[in-house]
Parts: C-alpha cells; structure tokens; sequence
C-alpha cells in the first residue's frame, strides 16, 4: 500500500511540475499580447459605468417629470369645474380680466411646471378672489339728516363740520321739505371743488310709509318722525348714522363709524344714554311709558345697522309673536301716543326697553348736550377725552342761555373753507371762549377745546407736513 501511494504520488508530482512549465509559458505568451491593451482598460470600464449611470438618471428625471404632471392634472381639471359653477355674477367679474396665461405673460412670471404648477395656480386663483373682495368693500360712509322749516343754516352747518374732519367719503341722504330742495342745491354747488370732491348727496321728500302723514309730520317737532322710516326707505343703505340738524363734529365721523364693527350678534343701533346721573335724569322722574335702561336714551345721534333692522322681529307688548320694524311703527305710536312727551324718541325708549340685547351704548361724549354741564359737570368721558360731538338742543345755538355751545357753532359757521385751521378756526374759537368762562358751561373750556384742536392737529399733519415732504424728497 505505501509504495502503490508513493508511486501515485510520484506520477502526481511529476504532472504537476508539467502543468506549470506549460502554464508559465502560455500566460508569458498571453502577457506579451495583452500587455499593450493592459492600461486602457480600467479606464474604459469608468467611462461605461459613468455612461451607464447618467443614463440611468435621464430616464428617472423623464419619468419623474411626466409623472408629476400627470399627477396635476386633475386637479387643474377641477379647478376648471368650479369655475363653470360659479354664479353669474362671478362668471361676470372674473371674464372683465385676460385670460390666466395672457395676464402671466404680460407680467413676465415665471411658469413653473410639475407639482408646483397646480400650487401656483390655486395660489393665483385665491388671490385674484381676494383682490374682487378688497374692491366689494364699501368705503363710503352714510349720514342721513332731517331739515324742516328754518334749519337750513343748521344743516348746512352740521355737513360743513362733518367735512372738515372725516377721512373718508361721505354719503349725505338730506330728507328736506320741497321749499328747502332747491336752497340746498344751491348752497352745496357753491362749496369749492376740493371739498365737493369728499361727499356726495341725495335729497329726498318727507315720506311716511304707514299712518297719517300729517300725524307723523306734527309728532314732537316738524319731520323729526322721518328718522324712525330711514330703514323702510333706505332699502339699499346697509349702515348710516343719523343726527339732528343742530349736531356738530369735532372729531372725525369715521371715529363714530368704527363702533359698527364693535357690534354683538344681535346689536343693530347705538345711541347714547338720555343722562348720565338717574336722580335728575327725565326719564327716570317724569316718563309715564317704558324706555330703556334706567335714564333712556337719546335719539339725536343714532348709528344705525339698517340690514339688521329690516330683518329683525321686535318684541312689543301688543303681539307675541313679535312684529318687524315697518309693522310696528304705527301700532305703537296708536298704543302711546297720549303718553309721549318727545315724540319718535319715546317710541324708540320703548322698542329697545322690550329689546335691550338690539342697542349698544356708546359713551356721553359722542353726544354732548346742555345736560351734561348746566346741572354740574357730568360726562366723565368728555372732561377726560374732550366733547367728540357736540348736540346743541334747547336751541342754545341761536339764544345766550349757553354761550360756550353758540362760540362752536358760529366758529365752525364762519369759517372760510380752504383756510388755515388753526388761525381762522381754533385760535378765534379759543379767543371767544374766554368771555365764557364764567357760565355754566364755559367753566370747563377744556372739554369742548380739547378733541377739537387734537383733531386739527392730526389734520394739519396729513395735509401739511406729508405736502411738505414731498418735494423735499424729489430734490434729493
């Protein structure tokens, strides 16, 4: 057995050593061949693999790309649904504009593909609705007043202060007798370009939807009942504020115009309270028919939400069901009429005593009267702000019983539309106010000077200093 696996053994080594001089000789002669090609290759393999690789990206980056648009396009689609189903008046507003590809070329924007075309385009579109809200938007303001009889120069007046001041446009609705039309037309195409160019105005007879025309027109004082049927006949004016004839401005009216968006849910009007101390309120000693709260309210200076007026039912004590605002008018005015001493304002003092949540308060100075000062000093609000409208009723405009409410009043009547502010209306009205001093009302100048000269000082500034800068920033 040893010497067969040495023989075996001996035949294995001797083949072995034969294979290798074979395979030595063969893989010299392969070297030799190969040796030329021996550097290239490692380089050749780089090139295909780069080759293979940006190969492989192009065909990703094309399927990414089609398959990002074909995932846009519906709802792109559906954007052009909604579209057809808008309403009319939509379709209407939105065909006034070039189409959406034209208006991207004039303005040169970017037109971006893939997923984020259809971001973009719904983008565009919210913006293109928002811009439509923002010029919905009303910016116009309405004031509606009463004139009857001699209160021309009143009217004239109260429009004359509310101009001075206000920010904004203004909407004047005049419900004037028909000798009174024709002097307010002429009166207000006197006024100069530059302030005509702030308002507009609608004059309007003296109308009374339900009763006895005549009834109404005697109730309280002439035309003072027309105020209660603003609603009924300004069926397009959303919101207005109503004052007497003998109102005037000594702050902007846009000031008063904000407590709208300080209304509740259920609010829709706004005046302030009749008195501010109950013992010498009239309502709370004399009245012999409900009002509201505990001193009433007074009606001269009332802000109105006439949208929520109209679609309103009020609750009364003659039907349970409640009664909207035109219904009412006439059956309450049968019901109390042998026991109202002032008029249209009674009858709101008992709409609003059986509907409280319907009426937010606004503060004393919003409607200063007689009463605030020639029983003491009363209107907190007034002697820390200054008076914001000043109502001159008991006719203290026109007699000597209050001088200091008269020196308003002819300052603001006199005063040369387009002159200085200061010198020809603060400075003279500061002047007169001096031999008021010792009156009842006069005691306190501050309160009827203060709001008035922060009202031309902010005025001055707009018109003024913002003119003067200007052209000092052209020179530079």
């Amino acid at each position: 057995v040893g010497a067969e696996r040495s023989g075996a053994g001996g035949s294995l080594f001797f083949t072995v050593r034969r294979l290798q001089k074979y395979g030595s000789a063969a893989g010299a002669r392969l070297t030799a061949r190969s040796a030329p090609c021996a550097p290239r290759c490692p380089t050749m393999r780089i090139h295909c693999r780069v080759a293979a690789l940006a190969l492989c990206l192009g065909l990703f980056l094309l399927l990414y790309f089609l398959g990002g648009n074909g995932a846009d396009e519906p709802p792109l689609r559906e954007v052009e649904k909604k579209d057809e189903q808008l309403p009319p008046s939509r379709v209407a507003e939105q065909s006034r504009g070039e189409p959406q590809q034209e208006v991207r070329a004039n303005r040169k924007e970017p037109r971006i593909s893939g997923r984020g075309a259809g971001v973009s385009a719904k983008l565009r579109q919210k913006s293109e609705l928002g811009r439509s809200k923002v010029t919905r938007v009303e910016d116009v303001m309405h004031l509606a007043v009463v004139a009857c009889g001699n209160r021309l120069e009143e009217t004239l007046t109260m429009v004359k202060s509310a101009l001075l001041f206000s920010i904004k446009k203004i909407k004047f609705h005049i419900f004037a007798e028909e000798d009174l039309t024709e002097q307010f037309e002429k009166a207000l195409s006197q006024w100069p370009r530059p302030l005509t160019s702030k308002f507009q105005y609608s004059l309007y007879p003296i109308t009374f939807s339900v009763g006895n025309a005549e009834e109404w027109k005697r109730l309280f004082k002439p035309c003072a009942a027309q105020r209660l049927f603003l609603p009924v006949i300004l069926k397009d004016v959303d919101s207005l504020l109503y004052v007497d004839t003998d109102v005037l401005f000594l702050r902007p009216m846009d000031d008063i115009w904000k407590f709208l968006k300080a209304f509740n849910s259920t609010q829709l009007a706004a005046m302030a309270p009749e008195h501010e101390i109950p013992k010498i309120g009239w309502y709370s000693r004399f009245a012999r028919h409900p009002f509201y709260g505990v001193t009433g309210v007074n009606s001269g200076v009332m802000l109105m939400n006439l949208t929520r007026i109209r679609n309103t039912l009020f609750k009364n004590s003659m039907i349970a069901g409640g009664l909207s605002w035109e219904d009412l008018l006439h059956p309450l005015y049968q019901k109390y009429k042998n026991h109202i001493t002032w008029g249209d304002q009674d009858l709101l003092n008992i709409i609003f005593h059986y509907n409280p949540e319907c009426l937010y308060i606004f503060p004393c100075q919003w409607n200063y009267r007689p009463d605030h000062c020639m029983y003491g000093s009363n209107c907190k609000g007034a002697e820390e702000e200054g008076v914001s409208i000043l109502h001159g009723n008991r006719g203290v405009y026109h007699d000597d019983k209050q001088p200091a409410f008269k020196v308003v009043y002819d300052a603001i009547r006199d005063y040369p539309f387009g002159e200085n502010l200061f010198q020809s209306l603060f400075y003279p009205l500061q002047t007169k106010f001096l031999d008021t001093v010792n009156t009842l009302c006069g005691r306190i100048p501050q309160v009827f000077l203060k709001q008035i000269e922060k009202t031309m000082k902010a005025v001055f500034e707009q018109k003024v200093i913002r003119h003067a800068r200007a052209p000092h920033r052209q020179r530079r």
